[in-house]
Order: structure tokens, then C-alpha cells, then sequence
């Protein structure tokens, strides 16, 4: 019995054991399984990871390459229109320079004219000359006959003779010096008239560079990024709306604004001053801004045309014009302001007309307008001359002042 009890205790011993061992054998077999698994769902997600990399590389680079293509094609465009605009005040250099040579190749001819005319002037003298001889042995002659003729001595008939013909001589020689001298006088008045005409519209021709340019000064260089928004949508709309490029570089606090019309830069000038000083700056409130701008310079240069010609004193011209007169305000011409240059036009041509005994009025009111056709709106292709010309004609100004 105890045999047999000993025998079922190493039974339930070997079973116990040989129970562990199996059981360590599954575990580890369900481990190596669970691992193999484990490594082979990694490297499915280090491959999904790679592709899907590997597809959002070119994308970017895709959009990189579009966005580079996109400002290449804006930079060229701003290059071809900068180098229009060069062009543009190139050509308009020539026909000044081509004008400026007209009016030297005039006074050539001018001082040609003079110099003939004194050459004139030196002949009748030569034929005056001739004829005071002439007359001079004439006298001798008759002073030999009447010493002849009368009974006279020889001393008393040529102090009778000497007298008689001095008296004579006298009163010829009075009548053409006066004559030579009254044609010498007009002629003179008339060349001096020329060349003092000349004179000033000479002096009038000062070269210097027109200006294109505007400086917006802001407090500091952060106003410069609300300027341009959000991928530039403000500054475009800011274009967009005044026709005026604003150009945003390394200068320190400073804007600059291009245009060769004066009135859209001031526009464009007063509508960034509001823009900043309210501090909502976005495309809604910009062409909310740049519109109630533009209405007040408009208002603004019809009020300084009509002050102007008030105080010119000149009446019954049309409200289009009137605005064109506005306008020269806002424009420089060879250094000068366009506004008081034509206002000291007209009145130069009121005091000349006055010495000329011309019509004053008139003088002054061609005066004021001979400058129009440098403001137009839009650009043209006629010289500033025939432009004004067309103006005036079109709102019904005198014959004399259109031509």
C-alpha cells in the first residue's frame, strides 16, 4: 500500500513536470508567433509611410515649380511694363529736343534777317553819303555862276551862296535823317518785339526730370505687411483700384508709389494714409477708401479751377475745362509746377498784349490754357499742343485761342 502510494506520487510528480514543460513550449511557440506579426505589420507601416512621403515630396515640388513659374511670369510682365513707361519718356525727350532745336534753328533765322536788314541800313547810308557829295558839286558849281552872273565879289557871293545853300542842304539832309530814322525806329520796335518773344519762350525751356515717384512714409516697417496682406490680395486691390504700383522693398519705413499720372499717386497717397491711420486694411474697405478718395480730388480740382480763373479774371469758360485747369495742380512740367507756370503765362501774355495794343482778355485767357493737353487722363498718342487744341475747340473756345 505504501508502495503504491509512493508510485502515484512520483506519478503526480513526473506529470506535474512533464504538464510545465509542455506548457512553457506553447507559450514561447505563441510568443515567436506573436512577434513574427508584429514585425512584419512595421514594415508594412514603414512602407505605407515611405509612399505616402514620397507622394507628398512631389507635390510640394509640383507646387513649388507652379508658384516659381507664376512669379516668373509676373516679374517679366513688371520688367516689359517698366521698360514700356522708359520708353514712353524716352520718346517724349525727343520731341522736346526736336522742339528746342526748331526754336534755335528760328532764331538763326532771326538774327539772319537782322543781319541783313543792317546791311540795308549800311547801303542807304552809303547812298546818303553819294548824294551829300553830289549836292556838294552842285554848290560848287552854282557858287562859280552866280560869281559870273552878279557883281558881287568873289568873298560876298560865296558868303551869300555858302549860306543859301547851307540852309538848303540843312533842311534835305533833316528830312531823310528823319526818315532813315523813323524806318529804322519801327523796324526796331518790331525786331525788339520778336526777339524779347523769343527771348522768353527760350527761357521757358528749363530741362529737368519729370517726376514719377511718390514717397508714403509709415511709423514702422510691420504697417508694411498689413499693406500687402495675406499673399499680397491688399496690395493688389490697392493696384488695382488707383493704376498705381506701390512698391514695397528694404527702404526703412517708406513706400514707394510709381505713376506718371500725378493725380492717381496723390489718390493712391491719401487712400494708404486713411487705410493706415484707420487700421482696417482688407480689399472691401480699400475700394470703399480709394472711391470716396477719388470723389474728394475731384471735388478738390474743380474748386481750384474755379478759384483760378477768379483770380485771373476770366469769365464764361466751359466746367470741362475748368476741371482741366483743376488738374494742372497735380502736374510738374520741366521743374515747374503746370498750374502756376500757366497762371504766369497768362499773365506775361496780358502785359505783353497791353504793349502790343492787343486784345488783353484773350492774351490771358490763351496764356492760361496753352498748357491743357499735359493732363489728360488717359494717355495719348498726339503732341500736348494739338491735344489742347482738340479741348479747346470741342468745348467752344475763341478761334484765336484754339489756334
Amino acid at each position: 500500500m505504501t508502495t503504491a502510494i509512493i508510485v502515484g506520487v512520483i506519478c503526480l510528480v513526473i506529470g506535474a513536470v512533464a504538464g510545465m514543460f509542455f506548457s512553457k513550449s506553447s507559450l514561447n511557440t505563441k510568443a515567436k508567433f506573436i512577434v513574427d506579426d508584429a514585425k512584419k505589420n512595421a514594415e508594412n507601416l514603414i512602407e505605407k509611410a515611405n509612399v505616402q512621403a514620397e507622394s507628398i515630396k512631389k507635390e510640394k515640388n509640383l507646387q513649388a515649380k507652379e508658384k516659381f513659374l507664376e512669379l516668373k511670369s509676373q516679374h517679366d510682365a513688371d520688367i516689359q511694363s517698366r521698360e514700356k513707361k522708359m520708353q514712353d519718356a524716352e520718346k517724349r525727350t525727343k520731341d522736346k529736343e526736336n522742339k528746342l532745336n526748331d526754336e534755335l534753328s528760328k532764331a538763326g533765322k532771326l538774327e539772319k534777317d537782322l543781319d541783313r536788314q543792317i546791311a540795308g541800313y549800311a547801303k542807304k547810308n552809303e547812298i546818303l553819303e553819294k548824294k551829300q557829295h553830289d549836292l556838294d558839286q552842285a554848290t560848287a558849281k552854282k557858287v562859280e555862276m552866280l560869281e559870273k552872273i552878279s557883281n558881287y565879289t568873289a568873298e560876298e557871293a560865296k558868303a551869300e551862296l555858302v549860306e543859301t545853300m547851307r540852309a538848303e542842304a540843312k533842311t534835305r539832309a533833316q528830312a531823310h535823317v528823319q526818315s532813315i530814322m523813323e524806318e529804322a525806329q519801327l523796324n526796331a520796335k518790331s525786331e525788339a518785339r520778336k526777339i524779347v518773344i523769343q527771348t522768353i519762350q527760350r527761357i521757358g525751356t528749363e530741362q529737368a526730370i519729370e517726376n514719377s515717384v511718390s514717397v508714403f512714409n509709415i511709423e514702422s516697417d510691420e504697417v508694411k505687411g498689413r499693406i500687402i496682406g495675406r499673399e499680397g490680395r491688399n496690395i493688389r486691390a490697392l493696384e488695382t483700384m488707383t493704376g498705381v504700383e506701390i512698391i514695397v522693398d528694404d527702404t526703412p519705413e517708406a513706400i514707394l508709389l510709381s505713376c506718371f499720372d500725378p493725380v492717381r499717386r496723390e489718390i493712391a497717397r491719401l487712400s494708404l494714409h486713411r487705410l493706415v491711420t484707420d487700421g482696417r486694411i482688407h480689399p472691401a474697405r480699400i475700394e470703399e477708401v480709394v472711391e470716396k478718395t477719388r470723389k474728394q480730388i475731384e471735388e478738390e480740382i474743380i474748386e481750384v479751377g474755379k478759384r483760378t480763373i477768379i483770380d485771373l479774371g476770366i469769365h464764361g469758360l466751359h466746367p470741362e475745362l475748368v476741371k482741366i485747369v483743376g488738374r494742372m495742380k497735380y502736374r510738374s512740367s520741366y521743374g515747374q509746377n503746370l498750374l502756376q507756370h500757366s497762371r504766369e503765362v497768362a499773365n506775361i501774355a496780358a502785359t505783353m498784349a497791353a504793349e502790343l495794343g492787343l486784345n488783353v482778355k484773350l492774351a490771358k485767357r490763351a496764356g492760361l490754357l496753352h498748357d491743357i493737353g499735359k493732363v489728360p487722363e488717359q494717355e495719348s498718342e498726339l503732341p500736348h499742343a494739338l491735344l489742347g487744341m482738340q479741348w479747346a475747340e470741342k468745348y467752344g473756345e475763341n478761334a484765336e485761342v484754339i489756334n
